[in-house]
């Protein structure tokens, strides 16, 4: 029987000329067919052609093109202008505040305000998969916080967790800003500096300043990170100290159940709240003041006192006779 691809002495050997059969398509062609089709040609036969010019869109006017845009927008319906902020929030990293929307629209900010308040009753915790928050002075889309685990997942990434030590310092320097690192030190009671700088690290907090006083220490605040970190619009709508003190017992105990344990950092919220603290502050860097000013006088005292002992250990020579400054006897 017969296999249907003939072998050596069945007058089946194949040349350069012979259509290979079973391959599934058409022969392939011979070097002299492509060159009595193509005719001769050099492999470099390109190097001195000219390259042809692809026209580009020339860069646009952007003030015309913005005003033609405020124009175009006057007569968007609601639900466009509430697409076209949609659309924009999706696609923006940050934040954006009414003025970098209109910036982007055209559209009037109070419209873009009315779509706002549109945009955050439909996309709102719990029932969309998008929620609109208002961060850190602006709008921006951020996922359910009810789906955090699938999207984790999916993307294969950790949640961002601080360290105990990391949340205290923070929420010291959010409540006592702007404020020093030796304050923060005095309140947990322990060296905060490598906190400090992984918090700078971070972004969550920035250097303000110096502070007017003896060795000008640094004067450290929040940054807008920090807003975006935990979906604040801005300082004031993180919880009173107040409101943390007054807890129901049940609250409390959770809170103390969630926390782990950490040796020599219990007790800074508490101190944080109490109404005498910033007495007790205050008492404490008067008392350094008024150290410090005593310290500085007891030097000037002994320096003046190490110069009288100097001077009476080495009186000066009175000068003698025949030198410049002599009486004559």
């Amino acid at each position: 029987m017969s296999t249907g691809n003939p072998g050596p002495g069945d007058g089946g050997e194949e040349n350069e000329d012979t259509p290979r059969r079973g391959s599934g398509g058409p022969s392939p062609f011979t070097e002299e067919e492509i060159a009595a089709v193509t005719g001769p040609g050099e492999p470099d036969e390109l190097e001195d052609s000219e390259t042809a010019t692809i026209e580009a869109d020339e860069v646009p006017d952007l003030h015309t093109s913005f005003e033609k845009l405020v124009q175009k927008s006057r007569h968007l319906s609601p639900e466009r202008i509430r697409t076209v902020v949609e659309s924009v929030l999706f696609v923006a990293d940050k934040p954006l505040d009414l003025d970098q929307l209109y910036e982007a629209t055209g559209i009037e900010r109070e419209k873009i305000q009315e779509a706002l308040n549109q945009i955050s009753g439909i996309h709102r915790d719990g029932i969309s998969g998008m929620v609109l928050y208002e961060v850190s002075g602006g709008w921006q889309f951020r996922t359910d916080p009810h789906s955090a685990e699938y999207v984790r997942r999916y993307l294969r990434v950790k949640p961002q967790r601080l360290t105990r030590a990391a949340v205290e310092t923070l929420a010291i320097i959010a409540y006592r800003q702007p404020v020093t690192r030796p304050e923060v030190e005095d309140i947990r009671g322990v060296d905060c500096g490598a906190v400090i700088k992984a918090l700078l690290d971070r972004k969550l907090i920035k250097i303000l300043g110096k502070k007017e006083e003896v060795g000008r220490p640094m004067l450290y605040g929040t940054s807008r990170e920090f807003l975006e970190f935990f979906a604040l619009k801005d300082l004031s709508a993180l919880p009173t100290l107040r409101e943390f003190h007054e807890l129901t017992q049940e609250h409390q105990e959770i809170v103390e159940k969630e926390r782990p344990a950490v040796p020599g950092a219990s007790g800074t919220v508490e101190a944080l709240a109490d109404p005498e603290f910033q007495k007790r502050m205050d008492k404490s860097v008067a008392a350094s003041e008024a150290a410090l000013e005593e310290l500085e006088e007891a030097m000037n005292a002994a320096d003046m006192t190490q110069r009288a002992a100097a001077s009476l250990l080495n009186p000066t020579p009175p000068p003698t006779e025949g030198e410049p400054g002599s009486e004559p006897g």
